[in-house]
């Protein structure tokens, strides 16, 4: 039935007005006169209904169209649809269709186009960055002095930040570029958390910093373990790196009936109040990062990257991310939530 008001309203008006007429030459030229009035006025409204259900038809048709294109069915066509306005629009219609889909098919080759172009990059840097760190480990082996050895050494880890850096970078150009590709399975947390504390071991002992876990029993969510398992590595590296001698980071996660909450905590001097809504910005550096800048300058994995990577991984399988303090003096709080279900 249509669905417009002003249809109805037409159809009342014309069946008044064929009422109206029937009483008139009812009363002026008698029965048969009002007999052939109604007859008219009942054939005009059903021709009136008759081509207007018969628009309808055609425009319910087009939106069916419009639908599947919406859909991403590229199989559409308006061809077929006589002639008239409606043809027009069609016609319209379908040079749009038609562009949006060439469109889609140019922005998807540009995408496969750059993932190609991402993972060229990666070999070319990868390669030299390895054969250099080995030249490093020979040169400090073959060391003159203890002086020179720690030169050596010193340069050998900024090479392994400057090799985290490229490939942090790779990544959010990847997720940039929208071609990587996510599982979604269940994913332990136990596993998860223990997982994402094993190469950051040797850092925190060395850093004096030490892992406290408290993970619930069965707690797990869908997602991609092992993006998810980056993006935690990050946001506990995060923390490593902030938490002087002596401190802790704590790593809690629980489940309801909502969502799989992850939540990590450290005891450094925690996030300066107007840092907090900038803590996740490519390369931003707050004021509580001054003391660090210099350090900075030969420490690729301080320049802001880690975070940014963490949420975009987490966005992309549909989590969240942020950040607070524990309390006023200080340590830093991340929260991950992965939703259950979608509001």
């Amino acid at each position: 039935m249509p669905r417009d008001p002003r249809f109805l309203a037409l159809l009342g008006i014309g069946a008044a007005a064929t009422a109206a007429c029937c009483a008139g030459a009812w009363s002026q030229a008698g029965a048969t006169a009002a007999a052939w009035v109604a007859a008219c006025g009942g054939a005009l409204v059903a021709l009136y209904s008759l081509t207007t259900g018969l628009r309808y038809r055609r425009i319910a048709e087009l939106s069916e169209r419009l639908d599947r294109a919406l859909a991403g069915r590229r199989d559409v066509s308006f061809k077929g649809m006589g002639e008239g306005e409606l043809a027009i629009l069609a016609s319209q219609l379908d040079k749009t269709v038609t562009r949006l889909v060439i469109a889609n098919e140019e922005l998807e080759a540009e995408k496969r186009a750059l993932a190609d172009a991402l993972a060229d990059i990666s070999h070319q840097l990868r390669t030299p960055l390895t054969s250099l760190g080995i030249e490093l480990e020979l040169m400090r082996q073959a060391a003159s002095t203890p002086k020179d050895a720690q030169r050596i050494r010193d340069c050998g880890r900024m090479l392994e930040q400057l090799q985290w850096l490229v490939s942090s970078l790779l990544k959010l150009a990847r997720l940039d570029a929208g071609v990587v590709r996510l599982d979604r399975h269940r994913v332990d947390v136990a596993a998860l958390v223990k997982a994402a504390q094993e190469p950051l071991a040797v850092a925190a002992d060395l850093a004096g910093v030490a892992f406290r876990t408290h993970v619930g029993p069965g707690c797990s969510f869908m997602g991609d373990a092992a993006w998810t398992r980056e993006a935690l590595a990050n946001v506990l590296k995060n923390c490593v790196e902030h938490t002087p001698a002596g401190g802790t980071v704590r790593i809690s996660a629980s489940e309801d009936a909502v969502a799989c909450r992850i939540r990590v905590e450290d005891t450094g001097p925690g996030i300066a109040e107007k840092d907090l809504p900038h803590v996740f910005d490519r390369f931003y550096h707050g004021a509580g990062d001054a003391a660090r800048r210099d350090e900075d300058v030969c420490n690729p994995s301080g320049v802001g990257i880690g975070l940014s990577l963490s949420r975009a991984l987490l966005v992309a399988q549909g989590a969240q991310i942020t950040a607070s303090n524990v309390s006023p003096t200080g340590g830093a709080r991340f929260d991950l939530v992965f939703a259950k279900v979608t509001v």
